[in-house]
């Protein structure tokens, strides 16, 4: 027993390594499919009831429309928000340039001579390159959203076939890890979202009261910008927190103004994400808030922007399935606890 235990470990180690590498080398092809899946997950619900009652592919056809519809409108605010508080930010250019001087020489006359370094490499130009090139790499995702629609399609259409060939697998064990897993996973993956959203609303209602309150400009703006960001956990809160403050520092007269800008924002955030979300979700969605930190770096690392956002339902998703078999339940049950309150039901 011992020794069967000593050689799973290293082979996991080594299969997870190995899976890893594929996924960085083939991202154009994995993370497209990751997308598919999330989304199936979610909808299936609806093109399941929509089949009780309308032929297969009109289902498929008004499920696809349900979709694409809450996609483009998700991302058609997003570009609105940003594109609204960007284009003000590149026409107050000169005021930052200005108050980035100013800054620079306040180091110099408190003997931090670093500022010089930062001065010869960091400038708003360069800044405002980085966020164009960041826009640039936004404009050439076409190609990956057309992959993920193809597999979206085809995988609605054959979630009844896969079911039926797992549960026709001679292995009844590995038949049952895998509907238990993908219904348990299914189900966390429709909370996750449904409770992130909440949090999401709450969240830009009260940034954006909190900017209007104070006189920052484009309060709705904003309020949007953190309803958007809210989706990506620790990393999106704290830029929906410093975004706000950096248009502050140009507005208010005051460093004191600014710094209770940034001290109100996280606040609201702290309180959102800290007390009021876990709350919201129970234990059903409970992971190790290192897990979810390393899930976001990792999976940015491997597929960037889009990892970013899907790096939690990809940790919720291995704790599922590692939930199902004895052999490694410890661990689920290190890393998270998903079997409390959770059903495939």
């Amino acid at each position: 027993m011992a020794s069967g235990l000593e050689m799973r470990v290293p082979l996991g180690i080594i299969a997870g390594v190995a899976i890893a590498f594929a996924a960085y080398q083939a991202a154009n092809v994995f993370a497209p499919l990751a997308l598919a899946i999330f989304i199936i997950s979610i909808v299936w619900p609806l093109q399941s009831r929509l089949e009780l009652h309308l032929p297969r592919l009109v289902a498929l056809a008004m499920t696809l429309f349900v979709t694409i519809a809450v996609c483009i409108a998700f991302a058609s605010l997003a570009v609105w928000a940003f594109s609204r508080v960007g284009h003000f930010l590149i026409t107050d250019s000169a005021r930052y340039q200005a108050f980035y001087h100013q800054a620079v020489a306040w180091l110099e006359d408190h003997g931090v001579s670093v500022a010089g370094l930062w001065a010869d490499n960091l400038n708003v130009a360069s800044l405002l390159r980085v966020v164009q090139r960041l826009t640039g790499r936004i404009n050439t995702t076409l190609a990956f959203w057309l992959i993920a629609l193809t597999y979206l399609i085809l995988g609605l259409l054959e979630v009844d076939d896969i079911q039926r060939k797992v549960r026709a697998l001679e292995n009844r064990e590995a038949a049952r890890v895998l509907l238990d897993g993908s219904a348990v996973t299914a189900i966390k993956f429709r909370k996750y979202m449904l409770v992130r959203t909440q949090m999401s609303a709450v969240t830009a209602f009260l940034v954006g009261a909190f900017a209007w309150i104070t006189g920052l400009p484009f309060a709705v703006e904003w309020g949007v910008i953190a309803f958007v960001l809210n989706y990506i956990p620790y990393l999106g809160p704290f830029a929906a927190t410093v975004l706000p403050t950096l248009l502050a520092m140009t507005q208010f007269e005051s460093w004191q103004a600014v710094l209770g800008m940034f001290i109100g924002l996280n606040i609201i955030q702290f309180t959102v994400g800290s007390y009021v979300e876990p709350r919201v979700a129970g234990s059903l969605l409970s992971v190790s808030p290192t897990v979810v930190l390393f899930a976001i770096f990792f999976w940015t690392f491997l597929w960037g922007l889009f990892g970013t956002f899907i790096g939690v339902p990809i940790a919720l998703a291995i704790l599922s399935f590692c939930d199902q078999h004895p052999s490694s339940r410890w661990v689920a049950d290190l890393l998270g606890n998903p079997r409390r309150g959770v059903t495939n039901k």
